[in-house]
C-alpha cells in the first residue's frame, strides 16, 4: 500500500471521472433548477433545517475526511517517493479554507434562514468525494518524485499559492460584506457595493473559485483541477440566477451597475 487508500488505482480513476461527466451535467442543470437556499430560497427542495447547522453538516466532511487521511498517512509511515512536509502543506491549505468553512464562517452567520436538507445532503456527498480525490492523490497516486522538497519554490507551488490566498481574502471580505448589508432585526434585500461587488454579483463565489484556481496549480493534478472546474460548475451557474434575481428584484437600479455574474469584466 504505497498511501492511505485500500481502493485500487481503478478505483480512483473511475471515481475522478464519474466526478467531471457529474460536473458537466451539474453545470447544465442548474441553469434550470436553481439551488433553493440563501436568497435563491424557495419550498421547491423539501424540508430544510437551519443555515448554521447546515453549512456544518454539509462542510465539516471535507475537513474531517482529509484530516483523517493526513493522520492515518502519517501513522502508516508510507512512503510515496515524496517530501511529506511538501504533502502536509498542500493539505494544510485545504484544512485551511474547510475549517473556516465548517466551523468559522456558520457562527458568523446571521438571520434565521433555512438550507433545504436535500442541498445539504448533496453537498456532503460532494464534500466527502471531493476529499477522497484530494487524499488519494496526494498520499497515493501522486508519481514518486513528483512533490519533492524543491516543489515548494518551483512556479506551479509559488504562483498557486499566491493565487489560493487572493481567492481567500477576496470570498472572506465578500462574506464580511454580505454579513453586513443589514442591521440587526432587519429583513430587507440590499444591493451589495463595496470590494468585488463594484464588478460582480457574485463576488464570495469569484474568491472561491479563485482559490481553487490557485490549488490546482499549486497541486498541479488532476484531482486539483477537478476541483476548479467543479467549484465553477456549482458557483457559476449560481451567481447568473442570483444576477437574475437581483435583477427582477431592484430592476434599472441594477442594471444600469453592469456588473457581470462570476468573473470581473468578463462574465
Amino acid at each position: 500500500m504505497r498511501g492511505y487508500t485500500d481502493c485500487t488505482m481503478s478505483t480512483y480513476y473511475i471515481i475522478m471521472s464519474c466526478m467531471a461527466v457529474m460536473a458537466v451535467i451539474v453545470f447544465v442543470a442548474l441553469f434550470y433548477f436553481k439551488a433553493g437556499y440563501g436568497y435563491l430560497s424557495t419550498s421547491n427542495w423539501g424540508p430544510k433545517i437551519g443555515n448554521k447547522t447546515a453549512w456544518v453538516l454539509m462542510e465539516a466532511p471535507a475537513f474531517l475526511f482529509l484530516l483523517y487521511y493526513t493522520v492515518r498517512f502519517a501513522l502508516s509511515g508510507a512512503d510515496t517517493g515524496n517530501s511529506k512536509v511538501v504533502l502536509y502543506i498542500m493539505a494544510g491549505l485545504y484544512l485551511l479554507h474547510y475549517f473556516q468553512r465548517s466551523f468559522i464562517f456558520p457562527l458568523l452567520m446571521r438571520g434565521k434562514s433555512k438550507m433545504p436538507i436535500a442541498i445539504m445532503l448533496m453537498g456532503l456527498v460532494f464534500n466527502t468525494l471531493n476529499a477522497y480525490l484530494i487524499g488519494g492523490w496526494l498520499y497515493s497516486e501522486a508519481p514518486a518524485g513528483m512533490y519533492g522538497i524543491n516543489w515548494l519554490w518551483s512556479p506551479q507551488f509559488i504562483t498557486g499559492v499566491i493565487v489560493f490566498f487572493a481567492g481567500m481574502i477576496i470570498n472572506l471580505h465578500s462574506d464580511h460584506v454580505i454579513r453586513n448589508l443589514r442591521k440587526p432585526g432587519d429583513t430587507k434585500h440590499y444591493i451589495p457595493r463595496k470590494g468585488l461587488y463594484r464588478y460582480v454579483t457574485s463576488a464570495n463565489y469569484f474568491g472561491e473559485f479563485t482559490e481553487w484556481t490557485g490549488y490546482a496549480i499549486l497541486t498541479w493534478s488532476p484531482a486539483g483541477l477537478l476541483f476548479a472546474i467543479w467549484t465553477f460548475a456549482n458557483l457559476g451557474p449560481r451567481a447568473k440566477s442570483l444576477t437574475e434575481k437581483y435583477e427582477s428584484e431592484f430592476g434599472d437600479e441594477y442594471r444600469k451597475l453592469n456588473k457581470k455574474h462570476l468573473i470581473p469584466f468578463i462574465w
